[in-house]
């Protein structure tokens, strides 16, 4: 059963110490299959289009107080992308400046292998992904 409702609001919302509003995202990626059904070691990764334009990107949002960044990955992943699958290993931490409120925020970003593409989910409207 997928909740086919977005999270929304801010009063749940991580901030660090600095007043910086946290973020988690991942890159969703699976192997590619051959022709007879064999998986192989070619990868392919989804991206998504932003709400706002149709610039590419991977899915990414807020990090919110009751969950870990790997749930929120998750999150995130099942409501902008529609795909469910396996959290792994952090790959890192960055600063960086939205370019539409010009405030600071700080990102998490972990590998997410896709078990699952969903035929429908939360911001299938909103978005395609490729």
């Amino acid at each position: 059963m997928v909740c086919m409702v977005s999270r929304t609001g801010r009063h749940l919302q991580r901030y660090d110490n600095l007043g910086r509003r946290q973020v988690v995202g991942c890159i969703p990626y699976r192997y590619k299959s051959s022709s007879d059904g064999t998986m192989t070691d070619d990868l392919e990764v989804l991206v998504i289009s932003s709400q706002k334009c149709q610039k590419m990107m991977f899915p990414k949002g807020g990090w919110e107080l009751d969950e870990s960044r790997e749930e929120a990955a998750l999150r995130e992943s099942l409501e902008e992308a529609g795909v469910r699958g396996n959290v792994e290993c952090e790959l890192g931490k960055w600063d960086f400046i939205s370019k539409s409120h010009g405030t600071f925020y700080e990102g998490y970003m972990f590998p997410l292998l896709v078990k699952e593409e969903l035929d429908f989910w939360p911001e299938q409207n909103l978005r395609q992904r490729t």
